[in-house]
């Protein structure tokens, strides 16, 4: 059995009970970093075991613990924070156990899409979840496509980015376009600022502090 448990985006009071009780009982948690995750189950006193499960190792490991699943092991996928699989390692993990007819169970729970796009005050009946862009190569032919969709985007990107990709965004979907960039969503320093994809870059540039931590950036529809 494989467990996919969000975990705290920020407030860790955000866990469910749930999550809480599966963290428990399992044999094994596959954490993104331990050193992350450690933290949070000494703060819910859970004593589980804890092993690396990361992007750097996935492809290496992913049949070992496919395996000890099959001898009849419970494990728990968490990454740092969120939703695993969702710009996070898991993808890996859950397809092969589908393909081992390992059962799957994902918990509700924890993410940054959802929050980003519910607070932005922009349309969510239709949207692109996007993820991270490439760094380079293909980043600007995605920003491209982008530019073109009829209904909202939803992107994380890192802060030192940021400035970066609004003004690559205000450039080819034009300056006025409507957007909303969560900053540190459910942390003591959540921010959200709206307003035209211009006027974001220029207060973005204007103000360096504000440029930190977590961010989710949502765009209007065309």
């Amino acid at each position: 059995m494989l467990y996919l448990v969000p975990t705290p985006i920020g407030n860790l009071e955000d866990i469910t009970l749930r999550a809480i009780r599966v963290l428990k009982e399992v044999d094994l948690i596959l954490a993104e970093d331990t050193r992350t995750s450690r933290k949070l189950l000494d703060h819910l006193s859970i004593e589980t075991p804890l092993k690396a499960f990361h992007a750097h190792n996935e492809h290496q490991v992913t049949t070992y613990f496919v395996e000890l699943m099959q001898a009849g092991r419970r494990v728990a996928l968490v990454s740092d924070a969120g939703t695993p699989g969702i710009s996070d390692p898991g993808f890996l993990l859950v397809r092969a156990c589908v393909q081992a007819n390992i059962e799957v169970c994902c918990l509700p729970g924890p993410s940054a899409l959802i929050p980003a796009l519910v607070v932005s005050g922009l349309s969510c009946d239709r949207f692109h979840f996007e993820g991270f862009l490439p760094h380079k190569k293909g980043r600007q032919t995605r920003l491209k496509y982008l530019s073109t969709l009829d209904h909202t985007v939803v992107l994380y990107e890192s802060p030192h980015r940021l400035v970066k990709c609004l003004d690559e965004l205000a450039a080819l979907c034009g300056p006025d376009r409507p957007a909303c960039v969560c900053r540190e969503l459910s942390k003591r320093h959540e921010e959200i600022h709206r307003g035209s994809l211009d006027e974001l870059k220029s207060y973005f540039a204007e103000n360096p502090d504000k440029v930190r931590g977590e961010m989710v950036l949502v765009i209007d529809r065309k």
